[in-house]
């Protein structure tokens, strides 16, 4: 892999009920961002993408991760 770059996956679902009927549902993928800068220009321009939330970062063989939340 070459850095930075970034990783998804299928995550989980979102669902919304009413009167015991879906009517709404929505992809949820992870998404990390790995780069080896901590303050990556590629971590901003994700999360100010619409339907993304910051859920974490952490730090693992030298290498930034940052994990956001993207519905679709």
């Amino acid at each position: 892999m070459r850095y930075p770059c970034i990783v998804y996956q299928r995550d989980d679902s979102d669902v919304s009920y009413a009167d015991n009927v879906k009517y709404g549902w929505r992809k949820r993928y992870q998404v990390t961002v790995i780069d080896r800068r901590p303050d990556s220009p590629i971590t901003d321009a994700v999360e100010a993408l619409e339907y993304v939330r910051f859920d974490r970062f952490f730090i693992t063989d030298g290498l930034n991760h940052t994990v956001f939340q993207m519905y679709f």
